[in-house]
């Protein structure tokens, strides 16, 4: 099993100085294998973090629509559990309207990708949709962005489809999430800082195990779990790889 950290839409220094000092106590090396970007991380020294975090190794990112770097790529594939599990990365300004399921579907389709993480709304996703696992971070800093309004939903809670966001908050909520990938099975930990605490939601995913006659796959999924709220524990917990319950808590 792998754990995964899934983070994007920084925006340092341009629209805020850093991300909040908890999530940094808790993204301590050591403990997370894999980084996957979604983009616009803007500054060299961010990068470096970013890279600090599983030990100087590189990250998988994506560019964003603030990224100047003609070097970095507009998508990225990586697969896992010895190929049986294909995970898509992009930014996400890609698709119209903006965070569409059906623009993203159409686009992890096209990818041929069971899980498609992406950023650009700044507003937390993870959800499944025509049998494929959608996720989005939102943003790690809490970073304004254009595209939001007062109006728009801005905390991710679980509803028995996924985590999604509800509840107007009148800024970007900062949030970063974790995949805890045991095999073709895949347990994100959404996290978002909220009123000077760090808050989780949980949410588990297994890929389908067949195709549908519009080449969608289908078969039965494991049920989302129920919210895990309140404060986070101190420390990131090591996935114990001889318990089902991996990476819970």
């Amino acid at each position: 099993m792998v754990l995964v950290l899934v983070i994007g839409d920084l925006h340092i220094p341009h629209r805020i100085h850093d991300l909040p000092h908890k999530f940094k106590k808790l993204l301590a090396p050591g403990k997370i294998s894999q980084v996957l970007c979604t983009g616009n991380v803007c500054d060299r020294e961010t990068m470096e973090y970013l890279r600090s975090i599983v030990g100087g190794q590189e990250i998988s990112l994506v560019r964003g629509d603030y990224d100047e770097l003609p070097s970095i790529p507009s998508s990225l594939t990586i697969a896992h559990s010895n190929g049986s599990l294909r995970i898509g990365l992009i930014h996400g300004h890609q698709s119209l309207p903006l965070g569409s399921l059906d623009a993203l579907s159409a686009i992890a389709r096209q990818m041929d990708v069971d899980v498609l993480i992406s950023g650009a709304t700044h507003s937390v996703m993870a959800k499944e949709y025509n049998g494929r696992f959608f996720l989005n971070p939102g943003t790690a800093t809490g970073a304004w962005t254009g595209s939001w309004n007062s109006s728009r939903p801005g905390v991710a809670v679980n509803t028995p489809e996924g985590v999604r966001s509800t509840g107007p908050t009148g800024d970007p909520t900062p949030s970063f999430a974790l995949m805890d990938i045991q095999g073709t099975v895949v347990v994100t930990y959404v996290y978002q800082f909220l009123d000077g605490d760090v808050k989780v939601e949980k949410v588990e995913w297994r890929k389908p195990d067949g195709y549908g006659s519009d080449g969608d796959r289908i078969g039965a999924k494991a049920p989302m779990s129920p919210g895990v709220g309140g404060v986070m524990p101190q420390s990131i917990p090591n996935p114990t790889p001889s318990s089902p319950q991996a990476g819970d808590w």
